[in-house]
């Protein structure tokens, strides 16, 4: 237990494995508690087969020793063993037992349910409930003492904000979540953070930071996204390959989802059309079970791109339909969402998102050509953009776009 405070995995295991072999078979108490420590330590380890076996077992005690709140964590770890695995909606199912079983009044350690269930819910699209969720995580969290869940919790209200467009929320809230983990020294929840930084620096166009972040972390998936927006294809391909191979060897289904979907964006940017579509039919595969849809969505227009090019296999055709739809989704909201200078400044036709994106990369000197690259858009598009832009800051040259565009505070 000691170690467990300070999340000492190896001393954990250790211990726990010489308890159970000394401990009684009918002492169901300390052998269900035993088991719920050595699951959550083989879950940091990275054995997800040995952190199911031992929750598993966990659950069945508690149930023959009629102890609620033991029964309550391991169901939560069993919970969070079957998100890691893709099975999302056994999690989902899981996680609800135990809020049903918490009461109307739920003690704090069910923020962990919520957040679980925050989880599947974010991915499966459904944001207003996930924030609901996600926010009810962090409430309880606040209650108990010493614990990381509010790190956690933070962290996946910052990426719902990112999902809404709301960068600058995200970016205050993954700073507070920062600050609290380096406080208290929650050591393993720093990476998770950091990822979510270097997601929402890339956004801003803060690529240097960005990639400072994903290095000083050794995050092989933030690395690549940081050599994708640097028009780096060849650096990105070759951080995950490695990475793929890792967590493959060790059965880490969810990484492996991830590292394929973003595997099929790099190979589409590098120009390798045919094997980006064939690697992206292989992860609707595996997602389509799970009902997957901000994993693809959340890589924005590449991937939507790349989704289409798919259409044409004829493969999880109401599935790839579903995403689809979502995107379009998407994209009619950005549109609709403009960005308005402030009101003594205020042009006849404000700016779309898509523009002020494009008025950015012009700030930063990238050709017609780069930032059709980068922007994974045919060169007419760009330069329909430019004209449009030109037209509406009544201008005639980029410099003189930029520096109007400065004036108004759009930049």
């Amino acid at each position: 237990m000691l170690a467990s405070a300070e999340n000492q995995v190896e001393t954990i295991i250790a211990q726990s494995r010489r308890a159970l072999e000394y401990l009684h078979p009918s002492n169901l108490a300390s052998r269900t508690s035993t088991l719920w420590t050595l699951g959550f330590a083989s879950f940091l380890q990275g054995d997800r087969a040995a952190a199911r076996r031992a929750y598993t077992e966990a659950i069945s005690l508690s149930q023959a020793a009629g102890n609620i709140i033991l029964y309550i964590g391991s169901t939560i770890g069993l919970g969070t063993i079957q998100e890691a695995d893709n099975q999302l909606s056994l999690a989902a199912e899981t996680y609800r037992r135990v809020l049903h079983l918490a009461g109307d009044l739920p003690q704090p350690p069910a923020c962990e349910a919520h957040l679980g269930l925050a989880h599947v819910l974010y991915e499966w699209n459904d944001l207003e409930a996930a924030q609901q969720h996600g926010q009810q995580s962090v409430h309880l969290a606040r209650q108990l003492e010493n614990t990381d869940k509010c790190v956690a919790g933070e962290v996946l209200l910052a990426r719902l904000k990112l999902a809404q467009g709301d960068v600058a929320g995200a970016a205050a809230l993954l700073a507070e979540a920062g600050q609290s983990a380096r406080q208290h020294n929650f050591v393993y929840r720093i990476p998770e953070v950091a990822a979510a930084q270097v997601l929402t620096l890339l956004r801003q166009g803060n690529l240097a930071a960005a990639a400072h972040l994903a290095q000083t972390h050794g995050l092989p998936l933030s690395q690549a996204r940081v050599h994708l927006a640097q028009g780096d294809t060849s650096a990105a391909l070759a951080a995950l390959s490695p990475w793929r191979e890792q967590v493959e060897a060790k059965g880490w289904q969810d990484e492996r989802l991830k590292v394929m979907a973003l595997q099929a964006v790099a190979l589409q940017a590098h120009g390798e059309q045919e094997k980006a579509v064939h690697l992206l039919c292989d992860a609707l595969a595996l997602a389509e079970p799970g009902g997957f849809i901000r994993l693809f969505v959340d890589e924005g227009r590449p991937m939507a791109q790349l989704l289409s090019a798919a259409e044409a296999t004829g493969m999880v055709p109401d599935y790839l339909g579903k995403l689809l739809a979502v995107f379009e989704a998407e994209e009619q909201k950005s549109e609709a969402t403009s960005y308005l200078p402030p009101p003594a400044q205020s042009l006849i036709e404000p700016l779309s998102r898509r523009e002020v994106e494009v008025l950015q990369l012009i700030a930063q000197g990238l050709s017609n050509q780069e930032m059709s690259e980068r922007l994974v858009l045919a060169l007419e598009t760009v330069k329909g953009h430019n004209k449009k832009i030109f037209g509406k800051l009544q201008v005639q040259r980029r410099t003189e776009a930029v520096a109007r565009a400065r004036e108004l505070g759009l930049l």
